[in-house]
């Protein structure tokens, strides 16, 4: 696959959404599709993306042809297939990034920004989309990510020996207040944004010049069975009579 350069992009276009959907999902079986509260659940970042009215694609990265025919029936354009380099348990998001990235630029569409939504993420809104799109062109940090806070200060944590005695991984804070502590926050696992070209100059390896955007435990949930599948549809139906 032929790598995308920085001097190669004349930011022709403004923004893309890309919905990484791949095929084999071992713990939820068709977990990028199946039924979430009354539809499949990649349904619902597609239609925030369209219904945010700010990009000038909105596709669906799969290797699926499953996935690819439900993701054109609700809008997402699938202009490819996804290679098998980047559809096994060991390629990263990154080099999904940049198989689409380069797949357009053969194409001959290149975009300023890149919007990296997670097919199983139906707490994206077409608001939140609106607001991070604003935040990148006002400030013109290299990535954004939405982050919820730790629930519990994860410096009071405790560690498990091979005896099974517990105590605590970080003694300074053992007798520490919470909310004497430093707040933490962890990736909401919902979407990124990212400034392609500073993108491509760091090779899509970004740990600085990171921008957060702050969501509410209630609109995040991490789904890896059946179990948090059921949280995530309680939280979504109380945040939509809210």
């Amino acid at each position: 696959m032929e790598v995308c350069r920085v001097e190669d992009f004349d930011m022709l276009e403004k923004r893309i959404a890309i919905i990484t959907a791949r095929g084999g999902s071992k713990r939820i079986p068709k977990k990028n599709i199946k039924e979430f509260c009354g539809k499949p659940i990649i349904a619902y970042s597609i239609e925030a993306a369209l219904d945010s009215g700010i990009f000038d694609e909105v596709m669906v990265s799969t290797d699926s042809e499953e996935i690819a025919k439900i993701a054109r029936n609700y809008g997402a354009s699938v202009p490819f297939m996804r290679s098998e380099e980047t559809s096994n348990d060991f390629a990263t998001t990154r080099d999904v990034i940049m198989e689409v990235i380069d797949k357009y630029k053969s194409l001959g569409r290149t975009f300023e920004y890149i919007f990296c939504i997670y097919p199983t993420a139906p707490f994206i809104t077409s608001e939140k989309l609106i607001k991070v799109s604003k935040i990148m062109e006002e400030k013109q940090p290299i990535e954004i990510i939405p982050v919820v806070q730790f629930s519990f200060p994860p410096q009071r944590c405790f560690v498990i020996d091979e005896n099974n005695f517990m105590s605590y991984k970080y003694k300074e804070f053992a007798k520490s207040r919470s909310q004497d502590l430093e707040k933490c926050y962890h990736d909401a696992g919902q979407f990124y944004v990212y400034n392609t070209k500073k993108y491509l100059e760091l090779d899509g390896n970004i740990v600085d010049g990171i921008m957060p955007i702050i969501v509410p435990e209630m609109e995040v949930q991490d789904i890896d069975n059946e179990e948090d599948w059921k949280i995530a549809e309680l939280k979504y139906r109380i945040m939509q009579e809210n």
